[in-house]
Formats: C-alpha cells, structure tokens, sequence
C-alpha cells in the first residue's frame, strides 16, 4: 500500500511505451543515463514489439501496461467489438460519451471486458512483469473499467495501478503566479482509492502531469520537486527522442524532446538528492507476489 510517511518517494514514468520508435529510444536512454523508472507499455501500438526487445534488455525497468480505450485502435479484431468502436475501426475519441455508454449498455461493457483482458493477455505473452496499469488519458478511473481492471487483472498478475490524484494546491505553491487546469474527476478517484485499498492493490498518493501534460521540462521538474507532498508522487512524462509526424499530429504542443532533456538533467538528479527523495517503482509499494 501506499507510504503515507513523512518520507518523499518517487515514481518516475514515460507513457505510450511502444507509440512510436522515438518514444522507445527515448526511454531506453533516459532509463540508462537518467532517472526514468518505469514505462507504460501499449501493448497493440505500432511499436509495442520494439519496446517489448529493449524492456528485455533493461532488466532494472519496471514496466506497466497502459491500456487503450480511447483514442486509437483495438487489440482484437474490429468485426468482434461493434458497437465499441467506430465505423472506422478506431475507439471513440469523445471520453464522456464513450464513458455514458460503457455504463449504461451491457452490451458495450461485455465487448469492453474483451478488449481489457486481451491486453492483459498480449502483456502476459512478452514475458515482463507486470509492474502497474493505468489507460490512455486516465481512463481506467471510469467505475465500468477499473471495476473490470481489478477482475480481469488479477490472473494477470495484477498488483498496483496509478491514482491520477494531481493536488492543484502543489501546483499552485510551486508556479504561484500560474493558473493550472487540473482535470476535475476528483470523486471518480476517491472511488478508485477506495476499490484499490479494499482488493489490496496498491497505489501512489499523488500523480503530476495532468496540469502539465507534455511540458513537463527541466523547469517544471525543479520547481515541482521542493514541494512535492509527503507519501509516494508519481511523475509521467511522455518524451521522445525527435518530433516524428505521427506524435505532432497526435500530440500537438507536446514537447517531447524536453521531457527527455528534463529525465536527463544532472540538475534534476542533484536536486532530487539534495531533497532526500527516494526513487523507487510501483513494485517497491506492492505486496509480494
């Protein structure tokens, strides 16, 4: 369970792990020349087998699976998951209609159970331990599918998922003169928390990169750092080795090349031991196995 000390701790993530090549070098080099832990693997994403190679190569990388519901396409065949997806194949990019329909038609959450457990399963299959879960654009926090995360997971191996608890009073004490817009599904997290503690599932206190999805640079990262609150924060970053056209057009405004920079810093590194905070990975929270 989560620390919920005086101590600092710190978990340090890339997501969309195997998006694209750019996202995989960069989290190769990160996690070997800096302060990067752990990764969120897609597992249906273009480049998941490339991710999987270099995740067998680095043995010290805790690796999760980030599930797609939203947002792109699915792991098993189209014609299985009508009406889940689109008429182009593709996920609803629309959250809050496609979270509407997940609850209230069984038929939609039947299909959805398919397509969670096939990528439990295609993780299963690459032979890494399973370190955490979490969804593209935090999806996992809709009651339909963390309801069915904890089911579905737990032959999978299942023992940790991130809680994308982003304290605005953090930010604001850390940025003063900024406004942060911070998502607002604060009673669908409590939930979350409540669901976890009781299936003795662990979990961060604190996510940061809500406010700050894609910017978080050298800059953030040291201002953040001071103030990060007590018990377990996680840190999610999405860097990249270079601006491919498929992340510009996917994540426009993105700064990828300096979120790897900021993983990278000596600054970062020194200011995160001047400050005492421990790194560690979701593994270091979860029971044994």
């Amino acid at each position: 369970m989560p620390d919920h000390t005086a101590a600092r701790r710190l978990i340090v993530c890339a997501d969309d792990f195997g998006r694209d090549l750019a996202i995989n070098e960069a989290v190769e080099i990160a996690h070997r020349g800096g302060i990067l832990s752990t990764a969120s693997l897609m597992v249906a994403a273009p480049a998941a087998a490339d991710a999987v190679t270099r995740a067998r190569r680095l043995p010290q990388l805790r690796v999760g699976l980030h599930l797609l519901l939203v947002d792109g396409v699915p792991l098993l065949p189209p014609a299985t998951l009508t009406p889940l997806l689109r008429r182009d194949g593709r996920f609803d990019d629309n959250q809050l209609r496609a979270g509407l329909r997940w609850f209230f038609l069984p038929g939609m959450r039947r299909r959805l159970a398919a397509e969670i457990e096939a990528q439990f399963a295609a993780f299963k299959a690459t032979g890494l331990v399973l370190d955490h879960v979490n969804a593209h654009k935090h999806m996992h926090v809709h009651p339909t599918v963390a309801r069915l995360i904890v089911e579905i997971g737990r032959p999978y191996g299942l023992r940790a998922v991130r809680l994308p608890n982003e304290p605005a009073a953090v930010l604001r004490r850390a940025f003063p003169g900024e406004r942060h817009r911070v998502p607002s599904f604060r009673p669908a997290v409590a939930a979350l928390r409540r669901r976890l503690r009781r299936e003795g599932l662990a979990s961060n206190d604190h996510a940061f990169g809500m406010a700050w999805s894609g910017v978080m640079t050298e800059e953030r990262l040291l201002g953040l750092l001071p103030h990060l609150p007590p018990g377990v924060s996680e840190v999610y970053f999405h860097p990249a080795t270079r601006e491919s056209r498929d992340l510009a057009t996917a994540m426009p405004g993105y700064r990828h090349v300096d979120e790897l920079g900021a993983l990278l810093s000596a600054r970062v590194r020194g200011r995160i031991a001047e400050l005492g905070i421990s790194l560690v990975g979701y593994g270091d929270l979860a029971p044994p196995r």
